[in-house]
């Protein structure tokens, strides 16, 4: 049996995914949460974890694990028996190594430039290309759904529905048809349902702390 994983944690954070993915799979996992409001994840002891004082981090055994698609590939080869990760041999594990990438180094810096305003490097020195790029590109790949891989689900689908569902609410994502139909279909599902719940339920509380120490 895996070991117990230790989720450093915000809640409406990229942790919240995280949190997603460990329920889906069924991880035995505790909370280390948490308020950034109250610069919580700047104290020496977090710092002295992950120096970047970010979330979400795992800690599992002696193995700190930063950056979330690190994370996130991980958790699933933890426990491979849940089906949410292609095995080393399996034809979709080139695939499913590709999308997580192309989230860090295509979607997300171009959702940044995009929220920024800021002019688009020239394509030849650009990380990911154009935004309209980047966004095309993923609006194929959901096409031929109902999963980023096509029939089955993996870790994948948790990162990209959050990420797209993030990118909407906040008008850097366009809303495309296939953007719109696959993350409602994620967020029906009973492990997504319960983890915002809870997940808004904390930053109601962490707010009311942070009110209360006077914190804006």
């Amino acid at each position: 049996m895996a070991e117990q994983v230790e989720l450093f944690y915000a809640p409406q954070s990229r942790a919240t995914g995280v949190r997603v993915l460990l329920e889906e799979l069924g991880a035995p996992y505790t909370l280390n949460v948490l308020n950034v409001k109250l610069g919580e994840n700047r104290q020496p002891s977090f710092l002295a974890i992950n120096p970047a004082g970010k979330v979400p981090t795992v800690r599992c055994g002696n193995a700190v694990i930063t950056e979330q698609v690190a994370i996130y590939i991980f958790l699933a080869d933890l426990f491979p028996e849940k089906g949410l990760t292609p095995a080393l041999d399996d034809p979709r594990r080139g695939p499913y190594l590709r999308w997580f990438v192309y989230m860090a180094s295509c979607f997300e810096p171009a959702l940044v430039d995009r929220a920024l305003k800021r002019e688009e490097a020239p394509q030849i020195m650009s990380p990911y290309g154009s935004y309209d790029t980047v966004m095309e590109n993923m609006r194929t790949q959901l096409a031929s759904g109902p999963f980023v891989l096509g029939e089955q689900m993996t870790a994948l689908d948790i990162l990209w529905a959050m990420g797209l569902r993030w990118g909407m609410v906040f008008g850097l994502v366009p809303e495309f048809e296939e953007f719109k139909a696959y993350t409602q279909r994620f967020f029906e599902r009973p492990a997504a349902v319960k983890v915002l719940q809870e997940d808004q339920n904390l930053a109601k509380e962490q707010e009311d702390a942070a009110n209360q120490a006077g914190v804006n």
